[in-house]
């Protein structure tokens, strides 16, 4: 049951060739960008990452312009899980690998948002590596991680490895093109605040919360899995965030159900896919079990 459960995550994840990548990611000789004991390698080697990967979607789509970029150049319905792998790629080839695996995914993404321009239905001009765009979807990312580590992940981050995490993201993000990133979570609220007269709901949007949490590309054997993740992502959004998308809110049934649910499936995911410590070398999503 391990090993099904296992595989069955690995080939959606990280792809056919998970034990190559993780060799050239993890076991290739060469300094990297962030030491052992980093909080970005607990949190990005946890299995709560699965649920803040979701919640970054859905938040990441309430700004018009970056929505309309993904909208009118993304395969995320088409190719949905190649999308996945190439995203779990870029986390794993910044947060474990070596240096040149690091630039070099930092080189491909930059290559391929030269190619995201073009007019969003409100006739504004956005291009996908305009550092304002991009600091907002590095927000989102970082907030939503944070988040769903806080609430799903195996261990707790005191306060300061809260910091030390938003500011090892900032690492990421600088390379990227990202002006001034937050380096400490009081500079990572106040910089989502200075965002939020921009953020709005849009067909996009909506059609794209519509394709992830209600119609997936999933077996209908897997759909009361993801059903977990979408509904424990979903709860980690604020209200104002929500309605916009005009996403279900219901406090209690979150509490009582959906949130225990989802610290299960996390356990679940955990057992399944590696060691128990939430400080192992390799994410989950690459390590094998034979």
């Amino acid at each position: 049951m391990r090993s099904i459960l296992a595989d069955a995550v690995r080939s959606r994840v990280v792809g056919a060739n998970a034990e190559q990548r993780a060799s050239e990611l993890f076991t290739a000789p060469g300094s990297r960008w962030f030491d052992e004991g980093r909080p970005i390698r607990t949190v990005h080697s946890d299995t709560a990452m699965f649920i803040g990967g979701l919640r970054a979607l859905l938040f990441q789509s309430l700004h018009p312009l970056a929505m309309a970029g993904v909208a009118q150049h993304s395969d995320y319905r088409h190719d949905p899980w190649g999308r996945l792998q190439r995203t779990a790629d870029f986390l794993a080839a910044t947060t474990f690998g070596p240096e040149a695996e690091a630039t070099k995914a930092i080189e491909m993404v930059k290559r391929v948002h030269t190619r995201v321009v073009g007019t969003a239905s409100d006739g504004r001009r956005y291009s996908a590596n305009d550092p304002h765009l991009l600091k907002w979807v590095h927000l989102a990312e970082v907030d939503s991680f944070l988040q769903s580590h806080r609430r799903f992940g195996a261990t707790s981050l005191s306060p300061a490895d809260a910091d030390r995490y938003v500011a090892d993201m900032a690492v990421i993000a600088d390379r990227l093109g990202v002006i001034e990133p937050p380096t400490s979570t009081l500079q990572l609220k106040r910089q989502l605040t200075e965002y939020r007269p921009e953020l709005k709901g849009s067909r996009e949007a909506r059609e794209a919360a519509r394709y992830l949490l209600v119609t997936p590309p999933l077996p209908m054997v897997a759909r009361p899995v993801y059903g977990v993740i979408a509904a424990a992502a979903v709860s980690l959004l604020p209200l104002w965030a929500r309605v916009p998308l005009r996403l279900p809110w219901f406090p209690v049934s979150e509490r009582a159900i959906v949130r225990p649910a989802g610290d299960a499936l996390a356990r679940a995911m955990r057992w399944a896919l590696g060691p128990d410590s939430p400080q192992q070398r390799i994410p989950a999503a690459f390590t094998s079990n034979d």
